[in-house]
């Protein structure tokens, strides 16, 4: 006898019911849709990477780790030849009448040529002959201070250069003036217009500026600047006493607020200003008005014969290798224990590696294991020394005595021809108006004294160009070894382009191979293309 077959239940149902779940799921859709916009961008996929039963793994992680350099070095030359349109577009705004002069093509490629060089130069090289150009062209030099440590950045070499070279005014401007109590700036003040013209300044925060990628990276405490009218009254009475357009070249050690100062006298985001120290790298000429134009200069490059404290915080991160562990050490060797340890809420020290290891802690910066991070605790006391939001001081000498690089005529000479009666207002004015922070919460530093500084090319030490120099010659032959990777065949480089790098597991590429040699990857690669199948990593393990 034949067993009956059981009967399926049905799938059909009604319109009101299957319209209710369609529209449940559209409400369900909509709430995750909804999340995740206020999330953000979703989380991309992690890379499996290669696995380690692939043969020739280390020949294919390096290819892609030549691709991944290849990438990043086309990011930045995008993003230079944006910088370079951006300035472009401001000389044809601020210059309409002028027209591009219609150059040959040999000159342009002289041009492509001494541009070439230049980026292979060491970089102190040429901020001492921007610094040059700069000192040149100017007739009023503005050399900023950093009013928590005015002595520790003035360069007596650069003062003595603009008091040797005759017919140039030398003006210095105390910047950050809201970051040290008002007594101390005062004191400041009254030592350091005996020597020079002095004007009290503060920088201003939210401008009409035309680069909107570089405000949100730029932490200002506040969005009033002082100390401009009297600036700009100061260089107007020493243009009308001239008779004739003059130009204002502003100097000063890194991060001491020279673009800034630019900014807010034009009211306009024109130099680009951040939080790493000097970005500046070559003059840029602004002009103010039809009478007074401004030049904008690269920092000044600190002797290695500095002591270590005056090195931490003067030295530009753009060209020098800093040690954060060194650094801040020297830098908390020279404040007050005592104020330190109330400013960062933690129990006393007796050594600055005992502090590090506490600051970790109590801000919550571990490391793997969870052993406080030192070292980011070290970097984050140099970030903020060095940066602008700090409240610390540094007392005047007691008495004060003429600088060995110029005497009391040259005094009277500096002041000639600028009205310093009505500057003395302007200063009491603006003094009167900035917010200043109490003397009890703000930290007392040792300063240094004079920091020098280096003008002359020949001055620079031999071994930091040769070390910068070897660089660039490792630099020249993974640009060589690119181009010798370029050259295998084409299915090979798409199968190896849909690997994506491992980050920080693969190790450095071997500087073994030289300049048109071909890598040891490009052979594998090579005599993998002669085969047949190739194997396809990003298929079968993703």
């Amino acid at each position: 006898m034949k067993r009956p077959k059981l009967k399926k239940a049905s799938k059909r149902m009604t319109c009101h019911k299957r319209y209710k779940i369609k529209k449940k799921i559209r409400e369900h859709h909509r709430k995750l849709r909804k999340e995740a916009k206020k999330r953000g961008h979703k989380k991309p996929r992690k890379d499996p990477g290669v696995p380690n039963s692939a043969p020739f793994k280390e020949a294919v992680l390096r290819e892609a780790e030549l691709k991944k350099q290849q990438l990043e070095e086309l990011k930045q030359q995008q993003k230079l030849d944006r910088q370079m349109e951006q300035e472009k577009k401001r000389k044809r705004e601020t210059n309409p009448g002028d027209e591009p002069s219609n150059a040959p093509v040999e000159e342009i490629e002289q041009s492509k040529t001494k541009k070439a060089k230049l980026g292979k130069q060491n970089p102190k090289k040429i901020h001492c002959q921007e610094l040059k150009k700069v000192i040149e062209a100017s007739d009023v030099l503005l050399e900023v201070l950093d009013a928590r440590d005015p002595l520790g950045c003035r360069c007596p070499q650069v003062e003595e250069a603009i008091v040797q070279s005759e017919h140039k005014k030398l003006v210095l401007v105390l910047n950050k003036s809201d970051l040290v109590p008002k007594e101390n700036l005062e004191s400041w003040l009254n030592y350091l217009k005996k020597e020079f013209p002095t004007v009290v300044f503060k920088a201003s925060a939210v401008l009409k500026n035309k680069m909107k990628v570089q405000k949100k990276a730029v932490p200002f405490k506040s969005k009033v600047c002082f100390g401009r009218e009297g600036l700009w009254k100061l260089l107007e009475g020493f243009q009308e006493t001239c008779g004739r357009a003059i130009q204002v070249g502003v100097i000063g050690f890194p991060n001491v607020g020279k673009s800034s100062i630019i900014n807010s006298l034009k009211q306009e985001w024109i130099c680009n200003v951040g939080v790493s120290m000097g970005l500046t790298r070559s003059m840029q000429v602004v002009p103010l008005d039809k009478q007074i134009t401004i030049i904008d200069s690269p920092s000044f490059i600190v002797s290695p014969l500095n002591s270590s404290t005056a090195l931490a915080l003067r030295s530009p991160t753009s060209i020098e290798t800093l040690k954060p562990m060194e650094s801040a050490s020297a830098i908390l060797d020279q404040a007050d224990a005592q104020q330190v340890v109330l400013k960062y809420t933690v129990p006393n020290y007796k050594n600055s590696l005992e502090f590090f290891t506490k600051l970790a802690q109590r801000r919550g910066m571990h490391q793997k294991g969870g052993s406080p991070n030192v070292e980011g605790a070290a970097k984050l006391i140099w970030s903020e020394w060095t940066g602008a939001s700090l409240n610390y001081y540094c007392h005047p000498p007691t008495s004060w005595t003429t600088p060995p690089h110029f005497n009391e005529s040259v005094v009277a000479n500096m002041k000639r021809g600028f009205d310093l009666e009505e500057l003395e207002k302007n200063n009491a004015h603006s003094m009167q108006a900035i917010r200043s922070p109490h003397l009890a919460r703000s930290i007392l530093f040792q300063s240094s004294g004079l920091t020098n500084g280096i003008i002359e090319e020949k001055d620079i030490p031999e071994e930091l160009t040769r070390q910068r120099e070897s660089k660039q010659e490792v630099g020249d032959n993974n640009s060589n070894m690119v181009g010798d990777q370029e050259s295998v065949d084409g299915e090979v480089d798409e199968k190896v382009s849909d690997i994506s790098p491992v980050g920080d597991t693969t190790k450095a590429l071997p500087e073994e191979s030289t300049a048109g040699e071909p890598s040891a990857g490009s052979f594998i690669l090579d005599e993998l293309a002669k085969e047949d199948d190739i194997y396809d990593f990003s298929t079968d393990y993703m």
